[in-house]
């Protein structure tokens, strides 16, 4: 804690020291005991164990009720036709797809990329195939995700069936749709029946399939419309800017018994509620802590809703956002493989980490996933996933395969997703993180976000983008307002650690408004207060279609277009680029 002043250092001691180990693990023991579906009895069951819980602790909560669009899988029927006919398959449906009371035809196998990374998972990429498959059902490996889903609806697959990698059958969710719908995106959510079988049964299918003889019958279930869902928020009020806040978050709902995922995470944020309601007095600023409904069947629903009905609160005072999401799993002892963060944000997370654990750590760009539901307002986020289990630990536990939580456990999204999956010490360790990432924020002078880190990340991939245009687009201009911003923005971050206290607020409040205009330039394709699909979006998404004009250099009308759009979007990034520019160049 060198960089920490003596005082800060003493109070974050001293909110560290009233972590309790047994607190949260009776909220996950409680947990494993009730399976959370969105807006189920069980969620609410589990919101009301919460909610009684925050008030025994004296906590300012509110519940909201949101009425949220929910899919709730509630069977699938995968029965072979031919060959050997009459063989029933097992199978689930994802949130989302078409309920259907049954639906037969010729399987077809189309290749998919393998995953080895994470990121893979949430990846446009796909195989390319000429294959004719309209009117057939498609099989292929993976999980069920949503553009892969989206593109073979577009070639007019019937039905879909995903081979999962391993003996379990993951629970999931097929649209791109983040949260609620509008008339817009409500064309994305998949019209078409969608299941997922085990690799086992799924290599026997796929061997089926290639040899031309495969027919089979699809029915799925499931239970679709809007729903009432619990959200319960904590308000921890600071003592000298007190409207200035940061929001920490993690989902409720839950895959069957869900304890890495994310009971774990959900009795983090309980203990969070509790200690820092104990020493609230010791804050300079403000602690919003939110369990969101709807992430699993509804494609981050709650967490949308939230930014949607407090947009103008989060876009004036809220200085960042901490996602948790499955925390303390039994042999999650490093801090490397997927652990996420903004760049802005890359020493302080690294620096809390060694300060807690003694261990070096590596952040990975966030995903678009989670409940990253605040990128088009403008907000600093860190941290999703958190601890995970080593590679090398993996490999001899036999989680052979990449997944999206629960620490790399694959019994993730799974039946298996029991209390054995977590580790009380563990998700000891994992909470005092959080706590001195808290601490650390609500009590700095000035905030610990280092925008230089994030202008450079802008200008290397705006220099990527030019290279990859070949001469067909002039990003130059928008290099130079990139530069231009990262010079000065190092020049600020200077000043600020020698601002008198006095000007201090000014700089945190330029650090937020700068986070404003650069992390919607960094993380998101559309406009402000929208939602962009759940798909993963490389920085400067709004130039990522650049690389494409040298391919349509031969069709004139579809080159102009797109070199329009182009420049007209490079005009916009521009202008965020320079507004950020302006706002530390004021007080330098």
């Amino acid at each position: 804690m060198a960089s920490l002043t003596q005082s800060m250092a003493s109070v974050e001691q001293e909110i560290r020291r009233s972590v309790s180990r047994d607190v949260p693990w009776d909220l996950v023991t409680t947990f494993s005991k009730i399976v959370r579906e969105s807006g189920t009895e069980g969620e609410w069951k589990a919101a009301q164990y919460i909610f009684d819980k925050l008030k025994n602790f004296g906590a300012d909560v509110t519940m909201h009720t949101p009425e949220l669009l929910i899919s709730v899988p509630r069977g699938a029927r995968l029965q072979v036709l031919s060959p050997n006919g009459g063989s029933n398959i097992r199978a689930k449906v994802p949130a989302f797809a078409l309920s259907t009371s049954g639906v037969e035809a010729e399987v077809v196998f189309l290749p998919s990329p393998k995953v080895e990374r994470i990121e893979d998972m949430f990846s446009t990429r796909g195989q390319a195939s000429d294959t004719d498959i309209a009117g057939k059902i498609v099989i292929s490996e993976g999980m069920s995700m949503p553009m892969r889903v989206r593109d073979h609806e577009k070639r007019g697959a019937l039905a879909q069936i995903y081979v999962n990698p391993g003996e379990a059958i993951h629970e999931g969710i097929c649209t791109s749709i983040w949260g609620t719908p509008t008339l817009s995106s409500l064309e994305r959510k998949p019209k078409s029946p969608i299941i997922c079988v085990n690799r086992p049964d799924g290599e026997k299918l796929i061997q089926q399939a290639q040899a031309g003889t495969l027919r089979v019958r699809i029915e799925t279930k499931l239970d679709e419309g809007w729903v009432k869902c619990p959200l319960n928020s904590v308000w921890v009020e600071g003592t000298d800017e007190p409207e200035k806040f940061l929001l920490v978050h993690g989902h409720l709902d839950s895959w069957h018994e869900g304890i890495g995922d994310n009971a774990t995470g959900d009795a983090s944020l309980l203990e969070l509620a509790r200690v820092f309601t104990q020493h609230r007095g010791k804050l300079r600023r403000s602690l919003r802590i939110c369990w969101w409904p709807g992430h699993s069947h509804g494609r981050y629903a709650g967490s949308t809703w939230f930014a949607d009905e407090f947009a103008r609160d989060l876009a004036r005072n809220c200085v960042g956002q901490l996602d948790i999401d499955s925390p303390g799993c039994r042999d999650a002892t490093e801090y490397f493989e997927d652990v996420m963060w903004m760049q802005e944000a890359d020493t302080f997370c690294r620096d809390v980490i060694h300060d807690v654990t003694g261990k070096d750590s590596r952040g990975k760009r966030p995903l678009r996933a989670g409940d990253y539901s605040f990128n088009q307002i403008g907000l600093t986020g860190f941290f999703m996933l958190l601890s995970n289990i080593p590679p090398a630990r993996r490999k001899e536990l036999g989680h052979n395969y990449i997944v999206g939580g629960c620490g790399g456990n694959t019994a993730w999204h799974t039946e298996k997703d029991l209390l054995d999956v977590a580790d009380p010490d563990v998700l000891l360790t994992d909470i005092n993180i959080y706590v001195a990432a808290i601490t650390r924020v609500l009590n700095s002078d000035v905030l610990p976000f280092e925008h230089s880190r994030a202008a450079r990340e802008i200008r290397e991939q705006l220099e990527k983008y030019q290279a990859s245009c070949k001469g067909h687009l002039n990003l130059s201009t928008a290099i130079d307002a990139a530069t231009e911003l990262e010079n000065a923005l190092e020049k600020f971050e200077r000043a600020s650690k020698e601002a008198q206290p006095g000007s201090r607020r000014e700089f945190n409040q330029a650090i937020t408004d700068i986070a404003r205009l650069l992390v919607p330039v960094n993380y998101a394709r559309g406009e402000r207060f929208d939602h962009d699909p759940a798909v993963s979006l490389p920085a400067v998404p709004k130039l990522d279609r650049a690389p494409l004009l040298g391919e349509l250099a031969n069709d004139h009308m579809l080159y102009r277009s797109l070199q329009t759009e182009l420049i007209r979007e490079t005009n916009k990034v521009v202008d965020s680029l320079d507004s950020a520019r302006f706002i530390a160049e004021s007080l330098c």
